[in-house]
């Protein structure tokens, strides 16, 4: 196990929306704004933004990582830039408002074609075999049976498009 290996998260943490440059095993050397570093494996996620390019992902794993040197400080602008990489792009932002009409209406939709639905905070229950998290569409909902998560999210899609 090497230096880097044995640190903990809170001091991997530090290093975090900053430029690093990264030697790893055979010399190898890395330059990017580090996105995380995961905390099983000690492996860094350096994202670079080249410029009138579209931005690159890189995982250096933790135990080829020899030297991790911090290069510059990240702004507000490069933390926002870093956040959006993990951000789904087509994402739409609900309000709370619009949030719990959605799951309002979903909710009234699935009693009306007589499936069992209950609420657990602002999840939904179906059937106690599924869950459906904000903002309520076919991606969200989580199923250890992969039957009833194919039909209910087949429903939830045939759903949306008829309710938009």
């Amino acid at each position: 196990m090497n230096d880097w290996q044995r640190k903990s998260p809170l001091d991997w943490e530090t290093y975090v929306n900053k430029l690093v440059k990264v030697v790893a095993v055979e010399k190898h050397e890395y330059e990017g704004w580090v996105l995380t570093v995961d905390p099983v494996s000690a492996t860094i996620v350096l994202a670079t933004f080249p410029e009138n390019e579209k931005g690159s992902v890189s995982f250096i794993m933790g135990h080829a990582v020899q030297e991790v040197e911090i290069l510059q400080e990240g702004d507000d602008d490069v933390k926002q830039r870093l956040a959006r990489i993990l951000a789904p792009e087509d994402s739409p932002a609900y309000s709370a408002e619009e949030l719990e009409k959605r799951r309002s209406a979903l909710k009234t939709w699935l009693e009306t074609n007589h499936i069992p639905v209950g609420e657990q905070g602002r999840t939904l229950s179906v059937a106690g075999v599924l869950t459906i998290e904000p903002p309520y569409g076919p991606e969200q909902c989580s199923s250890a049976n992969e039957i009833i998560l194919a039909r209910v999210q087949g429903l939830l899609q045939g759903y949306l498009e008829q309710h938009q």
